[in-house]
């Protein structure tokens, strides 16, 4: 008979090996699934971070989708008080439960020294024996004892084939397991792993607020937390409290906001006072290396107290390259503001041995900038002019030459050419684009400029011409220097994607794609990856340009990649790659995916984006408002693109908008607004210093004769509409624009439809041809009347149609349904289901058709393998293991 402590301590071994309860809004990680090729052959994945990281909610994660399919699922949470007897009995206590064994163990939990080796060899035999998939997850292990930690160690090493170990711990642990992760036997995931995406973000609003997502409410709430979960979650639970969601976020981000007082205190909370004075003389650098804090701090222990701050504290959020960190930026900022009040004597100090460190390890950009803040200028600017062109040439850091931009004295930017070259490039591609061409006039006035100078300021120049939307001039400014031979391997990498660009707008994307591919390939490294990526870039606006979606997203989402990781994901130049990827993916019947591509980013793009980066932008936010069912949204946001045109005096743009609101109101046969619109459209052509180009007047002139026929259409009168169809087509086939050929193609048969025409054929090959393409919304983003009738009249509609006809709604099916779980036969799952509906025996057995005995067979079986003493205990016992479906 069992005394009243044994008693108690089995009531706590039990809840031991009971699994948590996890809250229902939060979402399955895809990009972490337990069957990822990652580590789905590892016997043991080791998951360790720092607290907040989502680690038990991952492991949860991971046990139902085992439980799916089919294993037994062994759960332990550890305790500082399980010493080598106590972890195994609860191990025995745990798999027992999970296979429905009662057997299993018994000698184990009865044994007084079963906690030696030699007990935790019996547990691994009887886990052998079982001839069962056993997997063992383990939470919260850096809670137990040394010896005990070892017991796990040892246990992991001799693992049986039929078990896998999923474990979970803070960073403070270290169970000895670098041999076995350099065989490939064990996986390590850290925080980098378990940092959240922004699309995990977007899923855990959409879960937490699911009314409507507001996407850039999201985003900016992703860049504050910097990818921590917990900071997530916390974040969320203090926007609940308020009625103002916008306004919340914007606190959150503001310094001296309470809502960011509250995150930014659980970052720092709990820091021993010589740690927390260590963290804000470090805040100073944006990358952080052990010898650097040493350097900086001129502390011995620098690098030892960094590495256990970094194992305890979420303060750093990630590793880039090697030894090099990164400080989480709400912790960061505020810890710069308790540096700024350090004695300046004191500042200077640390940022000159920062700048020393940094430039004798060839990082001149940082060093410059650290010099700069110590104070010593001339030694700055000498830095940065080693430094600042090859920036933004091979890194694209066109932000960081900004900040010194508005740093430089314009006398010693003018008496440095290479600076004031850099300045030219960065400037040249932005809305400061006429900024640029005043350096190049300064630069032009001096004596004795060679032939490939000239060629480089006409390439700056021709760039302040792409972003000036100013095609003719680039053109004019390019094909006199296409073939000049240029020495610097950067700069013909950069003529090449020039050449390709101009082939683009002269309406042969081709020829564009080919001349890229003729681009110089010298083995220079990472020095061309930023310049490889403005050559994907046009690569990828002429797979747009040609409608070509399919190829267009293969290239640019790898390309954004990098361009983020580099750049950051609100950079200029991401967010323009971004615009073309969204405008891709929207096109491919996602439009979710485009408003996650480009929350948070719009704003940018209206300051320092392409042109015709920021007509796709806005032009595919639009088109995800209206599949929304937004109209209002989508009007707003056709505002703000006309905005931006007037704004920085790209008329084009406000051309497009006007358009674009003709297209949305010709979907309601909204007649009479259709010609007010109209008539805007026709006073832009009548307005004064409109460039006159062949090259723009081209672009402009077609989208004159599209909203001609969108106002013909939204009148209805369908035989007006037909000549500006023709017109808008033959200047796209010119173009070679092949999307816009097909819906212009759409149109032009759905017209001739409504007056009468047979033109059934004409839909069908342009259907055969959006199906081809990958264009999955050419025809409702069009007119929804010309999707229905091409989903009535097409058979060979197929694929596609599925895809965009909306879709049922699944069944809705309220019997739960066991999982395939091998710690009950099939038989016995199939009686667990119809209990958990509350049948009888009796109903059981027609239901299975077998004897009512047979039955009683199988329920004694559930009782003894679920301990259980009723039927609705056997119910209870099933949901709390996690054998049904819907508990999982």
């Amino acid at each position: 008979m069992p005394t009243a402590g044994s008693a108690r301590i089995d009531d706590e071994l039990v809840l031991k090996v009971t699994p948590p309860r996890l809250a229902r809004h939060l979402p399955n990680r895809s990009r972490l699934l337990a069957d990822d090729a990652r580590w789905r052959d590892a016997p043991v994945v080791l998951v360790q971070a720092p607290a907040g990281y989502g680690k038990t909610s991952l492991l949860a994660q991971w046990r139902r989708e085992h439980l799916a399919q089919g294993h037994v699922v062994a759960w332990l949470t550890a305790q500082g008080r399980d010493d080598p007897q106590r972890l195994l009995q609860a191990l025995a206590l745990s798999v027992r439960n999970a296979s429905g064994r009662p057997t299993f163990g018994h000698t184990l939990l009865e044994s007084v020294a079963s906690g030696e080796l030699e007990g935790y060899t019996r547990w691994l035999a009887a886990v052998a024996q079982l001839a069962m998939d056993v997997v063992l997850v383990l939470d919260e292990i850096e809670r137990l004892p040394a010896a005990s930690l070892d017991r796990l160690t040892y246990l992991m090493r001799n693992a049986p084939p039929n078990l896998r170990v999923l474990v979970a711990a803070r960073n403070e642990v270290n169970l000895a397991l670098d041999d076995l992760i350099a065989y490939g036997q064990c996986v390590l995931l850290g925080p980098g792993a378990l940092a959240l995406q922004l699309d995990e973000t977007l899923e855990v609003v959409r879960q937490r607020f699911p009314a409507r997502v507001d996407y850039d409410l999201a985003a900016r709430l992703h860049e504050l937390v910097d990818g921590w979960p917990l900071g997530l979650q916390l974040a969320l639970s203090l926007l609940a409290r308020s009625t103002d969601r916008v306004a919340a976020v914007g606190e959150l981000a503001r310094h001296g906001g309470g809502l960011r007082d509250e995150l930014v205190g659980l970052l720092l909370a709990n820091l021993d006072p010589a740690d927390r004075d260590f963290l804000v003389r470090i805040a100073i650098l944006d990358r952080i290396h052990p010898e650097l804090c040493r350097a900086v701090v001129g502390a011995d222990d620098a690098g030892e107290r960094l590495t256990r701050l970094m194992r305890d504290t979420p303060v750093f959020v990630g590793a880039e390259q090697g030894e090099w960190l990164r400080m989480h930026h709400l912790a960061r900022d505020q810890l710069r503001l308790r540096c700024a009040e350090l004695p300046a004597a004191e500042r200077a100090a640390l940022h000159g041995r920062a700048s020393d460190w940094l430039a004798r390890q060839g990082l001149i950009e940082a060093a410059a900038w650290h010099a700069l803040a110590a104070g010593e200028h001339e030694r700055a600017y000498q830095l940065a002019e080693r430094s600042l062109y090859e920036s933004i040439l091979t890194r694209g850091r066109q932000a960081t030459v900004f900040e010194w931009l508005e740093r430089l004295p314009r006398a010693e930017l003018e008496r440095r050419p290479r600076l004031l070259l850099a300045a030219a490039w960065s400037l040249a591609l932005s809305e400061r684009h006429a900024e640029a061409v005043r350096l190049i006039e300064h630069l032009h006035g001096q004596p004795g400029i060679a032939p490939e100078l000239q060629c480089e300021c006409a390439l700056i120049l021709g760039g302040a011409a792409v972003f000036a939307d100013q095609p003719d001039r680039y053109a004019e400014l390019h094909d006199p220097w296409a073939e000049l031979p240029l020495r610097d391997p950067l700069l013909r990498f950069v003529q090449a994607n020039r050449n390709a660009f101009r082939a683009l707008i002269d309406g042969d994307p081709a020829l564009a794609r080919m001349r890229q591919q003729l681009a110089p390939r010298e083995d220079l490294g990472s020095a061309l990856a930023h310049v490889t990526r403005w050559g994907d870039f046009i690569v990828g606006l002429s797979y747009l340009w040609e409608g070509q979606v399919r190829l267009g997203e293969n290239l640019l989402r790898p390309t954004l990649q990098g361009a983020e990781g580099e750049l950051g994901r609100r950079s200029s130049f991401a967010s323009m790659l971004a615009a073309l990827l969204a405008a891709a993916v929207c096109e491919r019947g996602r439009p979710a995916e485009a408003a996650a591509l480009l929350a948070n980013r719009l704003d940018v793009l209206e300051r320092s984006g392409l042109p015709e980066a920021v007509l796709l932008g806005y032009r595919t936010a639009a088109r995800v408002a209206m599949a929304e069912g937004a109209e209002d949204r989508a009007i707003e946001l056709l505002g703000a693109m006309h905005a931006v045109g007037v704004t920085r005096h790209l008329p084009r743009l406000r051309l497009a908008s006007l358009v674009e609101q003709l297209r949305i109101h010709a979907r309601g046969y909204r007649a009479a607004t259709c010609r007010a619109l109209l008539v805007q459209v026709e006073a832009f052509f009548d307005e004064p210093g409109l460039p006159d180009g062949r090259l723009w007047r081209r672009s402009v002139e077609l989208l004159r004769h599209v909203a001609h026929a969108l106002a013909a259409i939204g009148a209805q009168e369908w035989r007006r509409a037909v000549a500006p169809l023709d017109r808008a087509e033959a200047l796209v086939r010119e173009l070679r624009l092949g999307r816009q050929q097909i819906e212009l193609l759409a149109l032009r048969a759905f017209v001739l439809d409504r007056c009468g025409e047979d033109s059934r054929e004409q839909l069908r090959e342009v259907v055969d041809l959006a199906d081809a393409m990958g264009l999955g919304r050419v025809f409702i983003d069009a007119h929804p009347e010309l999707d229905a009738w091409a989903l009535r009249s097409v058979d060979s509609w197929g694929a596609r149609g599925a895809a965009s006809a909306p879709k049922p709604a699944p069944r809705e099916n309220p019997a739960l349904r066991a999982t395939p779980s091998m710690a009950l036969t099939p038989k016995e799952r199939e009686v667990l289901e119809l209990l958990a509906r509350n049948l009888s025996n009796k109903e059981i057995g027609l239901a299975l058709q077998v004897g009512e005995e047979t039955i009683k067979w199988h329920m004694k079986n559930l009782f003894a393998k679920l301990d259980a003493g009723t039927r609705k205990q056997v119910v209870s016992r099933a949901r709390i293991l996690g054998l049904f479906e819907q508990d999982a």
